[in-house]
């Protein structure tokens, strides 16, 4: 056994540039870009750790996970991967996943899909399919740790096909490469897209520049960003007549004098990259008037 001094250290994870769309080329691999928490699995004789991706240690969290990775082919590892619960479709589901932590660890997977370090030595100089080759062989089938399977095909082939199973994306590794922390270019990451329905706080207006929706998220009120408004002229009129007919007061402590805020009751239709917190390379498609008292709803 070490001593507790020479237990090895969490490394912080390469990390994958985002692009539009995966690369072209039989240079690359292909993976599904889950919906969860990017984690790394530290496994020393007996010992298992499981960090975040800034370096937290949640091990306390991850019970059941601990466990499984107990009963890793390896006598030490490091093991970077991504913690997820599927939701009834067989999808990896981030909301779901939030409740599962502190609900339902039985319901928590591992999906490793990179090798850093095995029984004293550090693979991160070796080819990204040699890693994965020895990390695949570590990990039995149907258990809570499974392994992340390369997708057949091109790129481009592989993201239509992740679009329409309703995932949040891909994740393309350049072949032979090595594993560097930090940002990186060698693996590159391309989200698909998904429409939401969000409460408009307000709309963002100067003269010169684009118009913007404030939007929360519904049923809580949390600001989760700003949607550019593609609205055609016609709809961008209705829906600037229906804010200043819904004017209300700028939250508390807010300063944002070129928007107009309103009160509750319009929701917005508003196209963004899927697997996010908050809205990213976001635009409102359309929106409507939801009457709160009635329940009516006008379209």
């Amino acid at each position: 056994m070490r001593n507790a001094k020479e237990r090895l250290k969490f490394m912080r994870p390469l990390e994958p540039t985002l692009v539009e769309k995966p690369p072209g080329g039989d240079g690359w691999i292909h993976e599904v870009k889950f919906d969860g928490y990017r984690s790394q699995i530290v496994k020393d004789d007996g010992d298992v750790r499981i960090f975040t991706r800034r370096g937290l240690d949640w091990t306390a969290k991850y019970r059941d996970l601990v466990e499984t990775a107990k009963g890793l082919n390896a006598q030490s590892a490091i093991i970077d991967g991504e913690i997820i619960v599927l939701n009834e479709a067989g999808v990896s589901d981030f909301g779901e996943l939030r409740k599962a932590i502190t609900r339902r660890q039985h319901d928590l997977y591992f999906v490793a899909f990179d090798l850093l370090h095995l029984n004293g030595h550090d693979l991160r100089d070796m080819p990204l399919e040699d890693r994965r080759e020895v990390l695949q062989a570590m990990i039995s089938a149907g258990q809570r740790i499974q392994f992340s399977e390369a997708l057949p095909g091109k790129g481009a082939a592989v993201f239509h096909l992740v679009e329409q199973a309703g995932l949040e994306g891909v994740v393309s590794k350049r072949k032979g490469s090595k594993y560097r922390s930090g940002p990186s270019t060698n693996w590159l990451k391309a989200k698909c897209y998904t429409i939401d329905e969000y409460e408009l706080l307000g709309v963002e207006r100067e003269a010169g520049k684009p118009a913007f929706a404030l939007m929360a998220e519904r049923g809580t009120g949390r600001y989760v960003g700003s949607a550019f408004i593609t609205l055609n002229r016609e709809m961008r009129e209705r829906l600037w007549q229906r804010v200043q007919e819904h004017a209300g007061a700028a939250p508390k402590g807010t300063k944002r004098p070129a928007t107009q805020w309103v009160t509750p009751g319009l929701i917005g239709r508003v196209k963004h990259l899927r697997g996010e917190e908050d809205l990213r390379h976001a635009s409102q498609q359309d929106f409507r008037e939801e009457r709160i008292q009635s329940g009516e709803q006008e379209m």
